[in-house]
């Protein structure tokens, strides 16, 4: 392992990534890349690995400290590719938690790439081909979403679907700001917010509690 590759994940403050974890997450970049030969696991214009270890991989290690590890679970929602949903799983393996992470997705082909990646990696993971949408009656830990639905959507579906839960973690993009001052508006949140590392206008929120206003 190029010590390159150790330097660049060691960006990642609150994760201590160890060579076994740098191997991983360079072997999912393949499989990201050979798999996106077939079907569109990240968009087709990025194709060189750095990107993907800065786009993808950093990007969504970076929020493995709001992750709630007094858990049993902890979900993705519409995960699509993986991201965050496996990055997380692979840093739980050096974490040694045995947080079990559910992967929600729709495709059937992007749910074999996730089956593949996680047997692979001998990941604690769960993935289930499904709408979230359908879904009732959840009890879980920490919530995750990165690139699937709007930030008013995803509230309603937790504030609806989910029984119990202790966090949720959602990234803002370069609209972000404009989302969360128009989503307050009809909700109140506890969150805190944190700069995004690999995006300059992008932004980090762990939302603690919900609570939708009455109109």
């Amino acid at each position: 392992m190029d010590n390159l590759f150790l330097n660049s994940y060691s960006k990642i403050p609150n994760l201590n990534v160890s060579r076994e974890t740098c191997n991983d997450f360079e072997c999912l970049i393949s499989m990201i890349l050979e798999k996106n030969k077939e079907i569109n696991i990240i968009s087709k214009k990025i194709q060189q690995k750095d990107d993907i270890r800065e786009r993808h991989i950093i990007d969504s290690a970076q929020i493995i400290d709001f992750v709630n590890l007094n858990y049993n679970t902890t979900y993705d929602l519409g995960t699509g590719g993986g991201m965050p949903g496996l990055i997380v799983a692979i840093a739980m393996k050096k974490i040694k938690n045995s947080m079990k992470i559910y992967l929600y997705e729709k495709s059937y082909h992007k749910c074999l790439f996730l089956k593949e990646v996680s047997k692979k990696l001998n990941l604690n993971t769960e993935v289930i081909q499904k709408d979230i949408f359908t879904v009732r009656n959840v009890e879980t830990g920490t919530i995750m979403s990165r690139a699937f639905k709007p930030m008013p959507i995803i509230l309603d579906l937790i504030n609806d679907n989910f029984k119990k839960f202790e966090n949720i973690i959602l990234f803002m993009g370069s609209s972000g700001r404009k989302i969360l001052n128009d989503t307050l508006q009809n909700w109140d949140l506890d969150y805190e917010e944190r700069k995004s590392l690999t995006n300059e206008d992008s932004f980090i929120l762990n939302i603690k509690k919900i609570k939708k206003k009455i109109s």
